[in-house]
């Protein structure tokens, strides 16, 4: 098996390195509709669920305790619990429990129809005119009664679902969801911007029942068989600093499968701005981080690292996602592989999971029909006894 050599200088006059065995293959598929159903809710920067469900599969036994502390849309919390584990996951947006716990629970599509016809989303009060630039008048007006009805009460498993469906619905480039055509349903668009979009498509928002989107998006969510075991009530969900999450107890998790946040690539409070204002929710200025510095970013992951040292077990492992940054000119696994050292963990492989695919358009429908390399890097972590 070759190795990599994961050298550290970040202008630190104590430089060292290591070198970590490497296996390039394609160890799992990232293909659209290879994973079940109930994960198909978009997120920016998500992964496909083939990538937990590989290392699961690979790094736990039966009954463990499976940890995301950067859990997003909960890709690693689901597979989990289709493989019969505990999931845990942290994400420090609350969006993220939105989107995720009514999936961990999710109601029969009996519930869901009889639930719809009971809801009134009239709605006669003031709506914001600037939100004209997504949405047909009488279908803003609905949203608005949705988020009104969902303000007003306490969520049971079907509202919460009906909240997550119509959270994920707002906004995308097709029929299904409620906006008119814009940027895909992971990025939510300006409002300046997507002026833009209506001029150069010469578009004007036409109305979408959102009632009948919500139950159709639910139909597919679940489509696919979900096994009895599925359904617990003990998975944990918090909105914690990925570096203090006190109400995990020290070495109980078997395994974590996380991607952290990229150096100053993604902004998730900005991509996200109007599925937090649909579900009322506000979070304190840097709360989310938003790191464009490289010793900065080793810093944060120490700090994170150093935290999963204190709830893993002694015999866990750690599978740490990072992508590519900035078109290849930095590669995250020397960060992580410093981090994790610093923090009393051992890189114990790399993994680059590669894959062929067909472009087949853009968010603005251009056909591109040329190959290009799907990746992932993964450095696998163990903690040192």
């Amino acid at each position: 098996m070759p190795s990599v050599q994961l050298a550290f200088d970040f202008n630190r006059p104590n430089s060292y390195s290591v070198y970590v065995p490497t296996e390039t293959d394609e160890f799992w598929t990232a293909k659209q509709r290879a994973g079940h159903s109930i994960h198909e809710i978009s997120y920016r920067a998500c992964y496909k669920p083939q990538l937990p469900a590989y290392f699961i599969q690979k790094l736990s036994k039966p009954a463990s305790v499976v940890y995301d502390p950067f859990m997003g849309r909960g890709t690693t919390l689901i597979e989990a619990q289709l493989h019969g584990q505990k999931a845990i996951g942290n994400d420090i947006n609350p969006l993220s429990i939105v989107l995720t716990s009514p999936r961990l629970n999710p109601p029969n599509l009996v519930g869901i129809e009889e639930r719809l016809t009971e809801i009134d989303l009239s709605y006669d009060a003031e709506i914001d005119p600037d939100l004209l630039v997504f949405f047909h008048e009488d279908t803003l007006r609905e949203i608005y009664g949705w988020r009104t009805y969902f303000q007003q009460k306490q969520l049971d498993a079907v509202d919460a679902w009906l909240q997550m469906v119509a959270c994920s619905r707002l906004t995308g480039h097709s029929s299904g969801f409620f906006s008119v055509f814009t940027l895909p349903p992971n990025l939510a668009a300006s409002v300046k911007s997507q002026r833009k979009i209506n001029e150069k498509r010469n578009q004007i928002p036409e109305y979408r029942n959102t009632t009948a989107l919500i139950f159709r998006k639910s139909k597919q969510l679940l489509r696919n068989d979900i096994p009895d075991y599925y359904w617990r009530d003990d998975a944990i969900l918090l909105t914690e600093s990925a570096d203090d999450t006190p109400q995990i107890v020290d070495e109980s998790v078997d395994l974590v499968v996380t991607s952290p946040p990229f150096l100053d690539t993604v902004d998730y409070e900005q991509d996200n701005w109007l599925r937090m204002w649909f579900c009322d929710i506000t979070i304190e200025a840097g709360k989310i981080w938003q790191l464009k510095s490289l010793d900065d970013w080793v810093v944060r992951m120490t700090d994170v690292f150093a935290e999963l040292h204190r709830i893993l077990k002694p015999s866990g492992r750690i599978a740490f996602e990072v992508g590519e940054v900035r078109n290849g000119e930095i590669f995250l696994e020397n960060a992580v592989a410093k981090a994790s050292l610093d923090a009393g963990f051992i890189p114990e492989k790399l993994m680059i999971n590669t894959q062929d695919f067909t472009k087949t358009a853009n968010c603005w429908g251009v056909a591109n029909n040329s190959k290009g390399t799907n990746s992932n890097r993964i450095v696998i972590l163990k903690k040192e006894l």
